[in-house]
């Protein structure tokens, strides 16, 4: 059960350390992946005591917020949706606040990159296409569907999002897929699976072992926090990505350390 309350926000568009801005209409996340860095410390920040993942609170006036925010912001800077929360989970089909300010976006002539676990995003295509500049991409950490699963419970399935990643592809949209954190697999069938769907891909470890440790013991996944694990299936997943002459980025070590200022 998630407990969703409705609340009022002051600030959409925000500063970020990745990209110039990001905008996140949700403070908490159904998708409720075990590893998700957000976890470490959003409880805290939004005065939740509900464990990650138990918890939502909906900006109902984030379209509005955003509205005025980027009709007064000069530099239109690349917005990351979402930071700290997947934009399209499940209360998004209710909801529509990601769709909204994509809208908005759109409109004011920012660039967008926009990231999810979820296929819902398959939905905004003709949102997507609106834009000058836009890419969209999925978390895709595996090939294994029940490991997917485990770790992230609330994430559409693999093969989902496989598909909706296709069909932004042939659409015109350009398209990624982040591995990270690599969880276990195998790295030669997901590089098959996602050729001629991402247009690039993006690799990274588990940047939080220590948070997480006790999980993978509980699941007898020990082995795969080890370095050498990373190390190993990295190589194997950048091997197998250049043979099919895919486009990669290793992002090892990339850490988010706090929730964005304001974004409340």
């Amino acid at each position: 059960m998630v407990k969703v309350t409705e609340v009022v926000a002051k600030s959409i568009l925000n500063k970020c350390k990745i990209y110039d801005y990001c905008v996140n209409a949700y403070t908490g996340c159904q998708v409720g992946c075990r590893y998700c860095y957000a976890r470490l410390f959003m409880p805290r920040y939004s005065g939740h005591s509900e464990p990650w993942g138990t918890f939502v609170d909906v900006k109902v006036n984030a379209v509005d917020v955003l509205a005025r925010q980027a009709a007064r912001t000069r530099k239109k800077g690349i917005v990351w949706v979402s930071s700290v929360c997947d934009a399209y989970q499940p209360l998004e089909e209710k909801y529509r606040l990601t769709r909204g300010c994509l809208e908005v976006l759109a409109a004011n002539g920012f660039p967008v990159s926009v990231q999810s676990k979820s296929a819902l995003l398959g939905r905004d295509l003709d949102v997507f296409k609106r834009f000058a500049d836009v890419e969209a991409g999925f978390t895709v950490t595996t090939d294994d569907e029940r490991i997917a699963r485990l770790f992230e419970p609330g994430a559409s399935s693999v093969a989902e999002r496989l598909s909706a990643l296709a069909a932004l592809k042939s659409n015109g949209i350009r398209t990624f897929a982040f591995v990270g954190p690599m969880l276990p697999g195998d790295p030669e069938s997901l590089a098959a699976a996602l050729q001629g769907k991402a247009d690039r891909i993006l690799i990274d470890r588990m940047n939080y072992d220590d948070t997480i440790r006790a999980f993978y013991a509980r699941h007898n996944l020990g082995y795969a926090l080890e370095p050498a694990f990373f190390e190993h299936t990295a190589r194997r997943l950048v091997r197998a990505l250049r043979a099919r002459g895919m486009e990669y980025e290793v992002v090892w070590g990339h850490k988010t350390d706090g929730p964005p200022p304001g974004s409340d």
